[in-house]
């Protein structure tokens, strides 16, 4: 008779270690995918404050120059990161760097100085985070739009 008992006790035992088991791991699986989505949701609202933050900016630079309708002025600026590095790194330069050239939109094309406008970021060193980048403009395109191209390496900080 004891074990019969004994035998029921361990029984149990086991069923309800797995059960609690079951349950861990398939809380840690839903956790791993709710907070990936969590994460894609971020990237998505961050890039999507960053297109706003620069329609924004646009939309003030051209009410600012729709007094001057004939002359052929920049309505928009296009970075091209030459990089593989993370997505929100990405979005992060790229909004440094169109702040760096927010004063430009409006402007007439014909009083931009080209080189100037390489040299703002040519060879400049941009912290963010804990990350350093050396940043190199490969191209330069200007026409109603300012396209450039810059190619990133990055350096990591060490904290010390």
């Amino acid at each position: 008779m004891d074990e019969i008992k004994k035998s029921k006790l361990k029984f149990i035992l086991c069923l309800l270690t797995g059960m609690v088991i079951g349950v861990l791991i398939g809380i840690t699986g839903l956790n791993a995918l709710v907070s990936y989505r969590i994460d894609q949701y971020h990237k998505k609202i961050r890039s999507l404050e960053t297109v706003i933050e620069d329609n924004n900016v646009r939309l003030k630079k051209f009410e600012e120059s729709m007094k001057n309708r004939n002359k052929f002025i920049l309505k928009d600026i296009e970075i091209f990161l030459l990089y593989d590095g993370d997505d929100m790194e990405k979005i992060s330069l790229e909004k440094h760097i169109k702040e760096k050239y927010n004063m430009l939109l409006g402007k007439e094309v014909k009083n931009i100085d080209i080189e100037m406008v390489a040299e703002v970021i040519d060879k400049r060193i941009m912290r963010i985070d804990e990350n350093e980048y050396k940043l190199k403009v490969t191209r330069l395109m200007l026409s109603d739009v300012l396209k450039i191209w810059v190619e990133v390496n990055v350096k990591v900080m060490s904290s010390e």
